[in-house]
């Protein structure tokens, strides 16, 4: 079962334009209570190795906990809805602190109150 927070690998497919395709890391950042349900379709930000230092880019640090092997930024300007089944593997979670950010991020973007 997924946990809001996760860092999953994916398979995002043929990338077109700038959107994150292939196979990468992600944050899910679905509200527990829907991954609860059962939820078919599930809410990612991917993750890039590349740091721009955008205000919409969250740089999260490796460490046991997340999974990450390397410094990564959470691009919350590329929120997706996935299928749940496009998750290979699960790595780690980033925790609440992080996730989080991640949600702050995404509402500012979205215009959220």
């Amino acid at each position: 079962m997924p946990t809001s927070g996760d860092v999953v690998d994916l398979e995002l497919g043929v990338p077109q334009g700038r959107e994150a395709g292939i196979r990468r890391p992600a944050v899910l950042v679905t509200a527990q209570r829907i991954l609860d349900a059962g939820a078919s379709v599930i809410h990612v930000v991917p993750l890039t190795t590349t740091i721009r230092r955008f205000h919409s880019e969250i740089v999260i640090e490796p460490d046991e906990a997340n999974g990450l092997d390397d410094v990564s930024a959470a691009q919350c300007q590329h929120l997706r809805a996935v299928s749940r089944g496009r998750i290979l593997e699960v790595r780690g979670n980033v925790g609440a602190g992080v996730l989080a950010q991640l949600r702050e991020t995404i509402a500012v973007i979205l215009d959220l109150p």
